[in-house]
């Protein structure tokens, strides 16, 4: 059995970050260590939610595993909190990267062409770093311009993303991976690119009327998850975008909840269906 490790958030109530990571991946037959970098209450869409930070936990829980010789298939970055959580990223990367393991980065911090209150654009050029030191990078639009300095664009062609993703390349990152790309009319998509092949790719499909908070963890962990059941990165996509958009297909027939998540879970058999071989 593989086994990964994610490294993000966790909130006692609410379908993100640590929340849908690991019962995705497990339920795709991997063993899901976790680093839980802070505990929170609920997500934060709600109001008053509680925040516990655990940095101080990260070395203490990774030397540990050092002196236990404990290895992993993949290593996972979710949403990270602040500068010196990259830096203990970076070097739990050069501590547990092997020739045979991958290294996964999706660098959750912004979205529509803004960055979450929490970030500066000092903040997202640190992220850049860590990205740099990955194998795949998974950013949305927002987050690959701050990353890059590139032009933030709400419209845009083909070319665009093509160019968005080779300056994401450029950072040292053998496949970058753009989330939310959108150039064709009713069509939302994923468009990626292969540094050492010089392979674009890019799979679409219908776009749906409502967005929900956690859906890009929700691709990232599935992504991860496929990877792990020996697909292709090309393949892993297109598992991970399918069943991010029938989980928000599912919660649009409810018409409930837009701001609190997707329900994943009931979506579940859907994946295990794509996964099948």
């Amino acid at each position: 059995m593989k086994r990964i490790v994610t490294i993000q958030d966790i909130s006692c109530v609410g379908k993100c970050s640590l929340t849908v990571a690991l019962p995705i991946i497990s339920a795709m037959g991997v063993e899901t260590a976790i680093i839980p970098t802070a505990v929170l209450s609920t997500h934060t869409m709600f109001k008053n939610f509680t925040v516990k930070d655990l940095t101080d936990q990260i070395e203490p829980i990774t030397n540990h595993w050092k002196n236990e010789e404990i290895g992993f298939d993949a290593l996972y970055t979710g949403y990270l909190g602040s500068f010196e959580q990259i830096d203990l990223m970076k070097k739990m990367f050069e501590e547990f990267k092997t020739d045979s393991n991958i290294t996964f980065v999706d660098p959750a911090m912004g979205d529509h062409g803004k960055l979450y209150p929490a970030f500066d654009e000092s903040f997202a050029k640190h992220m850049a770093t860590l990205c740099a030191v990955a194998d795949i990078v998974v950013p949305n639009v927002t987050e690959a311009c701050f990353m890059t300095g590139a032009e933030y664009k709400e419209v845009y062609d083909e070319a665009y993303a093509k160019d968005l993703l080779r300056k994401l390349s450029d950072l040292g990152a053998k496949i970058a991976i753009l989330t939310g790309v959108s150039f064709e009319e009713g069509k939302t998509g994923v468009m990626g690119y292969d540094k050492e092949k010089d392979e674009t790719f890019y799979f679409s499909h219908e776009k749906l009327t409502s967005s929900y908070h956690g859906t890009g963890d929700i691709f990232s962990s599935t992504c991860v998850g496929a990877l792990m059941n020996g697909y292709d990165w090309k393949e892993a996509v297109q598992i991970a975008a399918k069943y991010t958009a029938e989980c928000i297909r599912l919660t649009m027939e409810d018409g409930k909840l837009q701001w609190y998540g997707v329900h994943f879970e009931q979506a579940m058999p859907y994946l295990m269906k794509l996964i099948e071989k």
